[in-house]
This record gives C-alpha cells, structure tokens and sequence, in this order.
C-alpha cells in the first residue's frame, strides 16, 4: 500500500483528497502547511506527495524545490494540486521538481491515474 502526503492548508482539501485516497486503497497522512510538509517528508518517508502551492510560510513552490534538492528526499514524487491553473504556474510547478501537476477541482479519476503514473505503474 502506498503512502500518501497531502500538503494543503485547507482542511476541507485535505479530507476529500485523503477520502479519495483511502477509497483506492492508498495510506493518506497530511501536513498544513509547507514547512511542516518538508519535515514530515523527512521523517514519514512517503512514496508520494501531493502539494498544494498557496499557504502561509512556505508555499508549495519553495517546499517542492526543497525536497527536490535534498538527496534525502530527491526520490519522492511530488505531485503538485491547485487552484492556479496558468500555463506558467505549471511550468514554474515542474521546474521546482514536481513530477506531475493537477488543476482543483481534482477529479478521482485524475488523481489515481497521476500517482500511478509517478510511481511507475
């Protein structure tokens, strides 16, 4: 079963993408905000992370560029989930490191079909 991080300050965020999770048999656990995202990283070791960009003290941005640069955690995918739908956030999203990028609404479809595809299968 793969583990899943969810970075996103809105609560209600997070629990729709942990129940989507859980229904396709992933392990969910979350962090509020992007520093706490990178600590949790650290320590949880999560086979993906979907990472929201807009939150207080670190954005999604500087959290994905820290875990991209970190030989400790390189090797996580990140996948980033927002509201910012323009073409340059996107490419801004990708040069940071993140391996995919999903517009909100997520969709569950969408959802499941990128983690798959991150983690190889």
């Amino acid at each position: 079963m793969a583990h899943v991080l969810i970075v996103d300050d809105s609560p209600t965020e997070v629990h729709v993408l942990k129940t989507m999770l859980e229904k396709n048999g992933y392990q969910a656990s979350f962090a509020t905000d992007g520093e706490d995202g990178v600590a949790k990283a650290h320590s949880e070791k999560p086979d993906v992370i979907l990472m929201d960009i807009v939150m207080p003290g670190l954005n999604g941005f500087q959290a994905t560029r820290q875990l991209s640069k970190d030989p400790d955690t390189a090797s996580i995918p990140v996948i980033i989930v927002s509201t910012k739908d323009q073409e340059t956030d996107k490419m801004w999203g990708l040069r940071q490191g993140a391996k995919e990028y999903i517009t909100k609404p997520v969709t569950e479809k969408e959802l499941v079909s990128k983690i798959k595809t991150v983690l190889g299968g």
